[in-house]
């Protein structure tokens, strides 16, 4: 069993739905009472999709894509929070900033539960083929 893999997808699950609400909320008009950058909602909208729906997904069923999916979803939050940071560092709200913070967070301990069960396969198979 790929205990790891499991609550990997469970935290990918969770954040992803985390930003459906959140991008969700601003998409259908709620003010959340600070300057909100236009796209910014959409991105967070449309990435809780796409890890809800495909990312948790694969990574449940420690897919053949699993890995690369979690890698390319980390690294398109590490790319907007870049651009945040640079592009829109006087105007960006500190509470995007925190969210992308703790999203990078996240998908740094999902990447961590996916490497420590990919290692423990592979000293198993070991184990298996010497013994």
């Amino acid at each position: 069993m790929s205990i790891l893999n499991k609550i990997a997808s469970v935290l990918a699950f969770v954040i992803g739905a985390m930003a459906i609400f959140a991008g969700g909320r601003v998409l259908l008009g709620n003010d959340p009472g600070y300057y909100v950058i236009n796209w910014l909602p959409l991105y967070n909208y449309t990435m809780g999709i796409l890890t809800l729906f495909i990312t948790a997904t694969l990574i449940w069923m420690n897919g053949r894509f699993a890995m690369p999916a979690a890698i390319g979803t980390f690294g398109l939050h590490a790319i907007v929070m870049l651009i945040l940071q640079t592009a829109y560092s006087g105007v960006v709200a500190s509470d995007s900033i925190q969210a992308m913070t703790l999203r990078l967070v996240v998908w740094v301990i999902i990447l961590g539960l996916m490497v420590a069960q990919a290692r423990s396969i592979a000293k198993n198979r070991k184990k298996d083929m010497i013994g």
